[in-house]
């Protein structure tokens, strides 16, 4: 099994991602994240799919997701030519005794500290997958409350694969 990250432009219609996400429901086939957004052109929406597979199953998406009626274009995202981002929002219990430590954790990992309670703490982190897991892992010591992740956006690196929609 081996992860693939797929980057499509589709329609900026109502139900584009339901048909999508049904397509992945119909074959079987896992969604690790998704994520989506509009484009610098409004009648576009960038889609960000990381699924999982062997090569066949991965080659097999990639075709039939290509099938849609709304899918303008779909591309792998290599990882050697593409730049990964995630955001993760983790609340994290931290009374005053704790709270510095939880701080310069977020100090290390370059995270911001969004929201301050009495008793817990928000902290925003952007970065890749590893960066992410790494900083909730040195999170453990304290006690985690909720974790909000928004999944991979991704872009290929320089200017030679860019798609114009016409």
């Amino acid at each position: 099994m081996q992860n693939r990250v797929f980057q499509l432009l589709v329609d900026n219609n109502a139900g584009v991602l339901s048909r999508i996400s049904g397509l992945f429901s119909r074959r079987g086939y896992n969604i690790e994240s998704i994520t989506a957004g509009v484009t610098s052109d409004p009648r576009y929406s960038r889609i960000t799919i990381v699924t999982s597979g062997d090569e066949e199953i991965l080659d097999q998406i990639e075709k039939q997701v290509a099938k849609l009626i709304d899918v303008r274009d779909i591309r792998e995202l290599k990882p050697e030519k593409s730049v990964y981002r995630e955001l993760c929002l983790i609340k994290v219990r931290s009374t005053p005794e704790k709270r510095q430590g939880v701080i310069a954790v977020a100090d290390i990992f370059r995270a911001k500290i969004v929201d301050v309670n009495v008793d817990s703490l928000i902290v925003e982190l952007t970065g890749n997958q590893s960066k992410v897991e790494a900083f909730i892992g040195l999170l453990q010591d304290y006690e985690i409350l909720e974790i909000a992740r928004t999944g991979i956006a991704g872009l290929g690196r320089g200017t030679e694969d860019i798609v114009h929609l016409e």
